[in-house]
């Protein structure tokens, strides 16, 4: 198995930090440091990160409810919390993606790291879907430029599914995850956001999951996360 797949096996990252791991050196096999992400290594091959073995671990996918003020990090080194210490879990997990300190509502975190590159990846548009409160209500113009792509500082984005949940709220579902991307998308068309929640991801639906909570997924949930994901594409 190639390197930096098995970092994601293992529970360490996903593949895009994994590969980050290696560049910075932190990544040793048989006790010398690699470069080569492609290189082949299993469980006898002395993996380690940091100077700490990793091996495979079995693999938790979580749902959590993030409150407003928590972090999308593994740890976050300053004061604030990560949505991990949210998960009653030994394992090594990390957040699928990013949702903005100021925004709540549904964060996965995982140590599948095959998983989370499928569901964060722009190549397999896993759709997500988020409740907007707005400033001022939405003009119907501005509700037809959301639909139809916006220009922003980088790049116009893909055409949004708008539906309007009273004047002054809406749901957008996208299949993109540009940083603060809803945020700037409400900018760009003359509204702001006063309040933002991702209520779904993928098919997988927050519900009635208290806001600072988590629980670990069924695995019907998982396997319908791995078809959001397109599996049948490897």
């Amino acid at each position: 198995m190639r390197l930096v797949k098995y970092l994601a096996h293992c529970g360490v990252a996903s593949r895009r930090r994994a590969e980050e791991l290696i560049a910075a050196g932190r990544v040793r096999v048989g006790g010398e440091a690699v470069a080569d992400p492609a290189r082949d290594v299993d469980e006898a091959s002395g993996v380690e990160v940091d100077g700490r073995p990793v091996a495979p671990e079995p693999r938790e996918v979580w749902i959590v409810n993030k409150p407003a003020g928590v972090v999308s990090t593994a740890r976050e080194p300053g004061h604030r919390a990560a949505v991990v210490d949210l998960v009653d879990s030994p394992r090594r997990l990390y957040p699928v993606g990013r949702l903005d300190a100021d925004s709540t509502g549904l964060i996965l975190v995982t140590n599948d790291g095959e998983l989370a590159n499928r569901l964060s990846h722009p190549r397999y548009g896993v759709q997500r879907t988020y409740r907007v409160r707005l400033r001022r209500p939405a003009a119907e113009s501005q509700l037809r430029r959301l639909r139809n792509g916006v220009e922003l500082d980088d790049g116009v984005t893909a055409p949004a599914r708008v539906r309007r949940v009273s004047p002054r709220v809406l749901e957008l579902t996208l299949g993109e995850g540009r940083n603060r991307q809803v945020r700037r998308m409400v900018e760009a068309v003359g509204n702001q956001v006063s309040e933002l929640t991702r209520i779904r991801y993928g098919t997988l639906e927050l519900g009635t999951l208290p806001e600072g909570k988590a629980r670990r997924l069924r695995p019907p949930e998982v396997k319908r996360l791995w078809k959001d994901a397109r599996p049948d594409d490897r």
